[in-house]
């Protein structure tokens, strides 16, 4: 093994590269070159590129769970979640091609997993069922997710000097007169992005809403059929 060659180094360095380079710039023999190695050197450390993604993703979310475990323990679920929402948006905008590099990923340390556990306790403390809850979190992670690679994609765009993200543009190609309705709309679609964010999550938090009005239900109800299945296969 390279001495020296951690890969708490190597994590740190394949970050760097992905702000520079993107997602496409990021391959294992640029990486081996930014660390001074060759690149066999980094597979004592990480089998493949996805494991590096692993690997680099654990590091983002190991950052995500040190805000979600220092709330308060009585933090309304609201609040939980909104944050939660928005750590996560933050994180992934502070490294080029965040969302996407990082979607479907696996992570490599149980202490992250463990850390969870306040949140769920904390949720289901206030009326949540604890598959209620999880879907809940899950439905604020993928929005945040999908929102967060579209913004970045757009954010390049502009910033290459595209000019499809005009403002003004989508009223010059539609035409007010032949699709008001459809113009007026791009205000909104084009608009601040915080502030889009903002209100969808506040939108979802609204169907969350209802998860915790069912209560235990869902989980009850879920129980009784897998009991019901059960009886039905054994009778079978």
């Amino acid at each position: 093994m390279p001495g020296g060659l951690t890969k708490a180094a190597i994590v740190q360095a394949a970050l760097d590269l992905l702000d520079e380079a993107g997602m496409d710039g990021l391959t294992v023999r640029a990486l081996a070159s930014r660390l001074g190695v060759q690149a066999p050197a980094l597979y004592w450390h990480v089998r493949n590129k996805q494991a590096l993604l692993d690997e680099m993703a654990t590091q983002i979310w190991r950052r995500i769970g040190e805000v979600m475990a220092g709330l308060p323990a009585g933090l309304p679920w609201r609040e939980v979640m909104a944050t939660y929402a928005a750590t996560v948006r933050g994180e992934l905008l502070r490294h080029r091609d965040g969302a996407k590099a990082f979607s479907g990923t696996t992570l490599t340390d149980p202490g992250v997993i463990r850390r969870q556990e306040g949140t769920f306790e904390n949720v289901v403390r206030q009326g949540f069922s604890l598959e209620n809850a999880t879907r809940g979190l899950l439905l604020i992670h993928y929005f945040t997710i999908g929102f967060c690679v579209e913004e970045q994609a757009v954010a390049q765009f502009t910033a290459s000097g595209d000019e499809r993200y005009a403002p003004g543009r989508r009223a010059e190609l539609v035409g007010p007169q032949a699709a008001p309705l459809a113009v007026e709309a791009g205000e909104v679609i084009f608009g601040d992005p915080d502030v889009r964010f903002g209100e969808s999550v506040d939108l979802l938090l609204e169907t969350v809403a209802r998860l915790r009005e069912a209560g235990t239900g869902g989980a009850s109800a879920s129980a009784g059929g897998r009991q019901r299945r059960g009886q039905h296969d054994e009778a079978q």
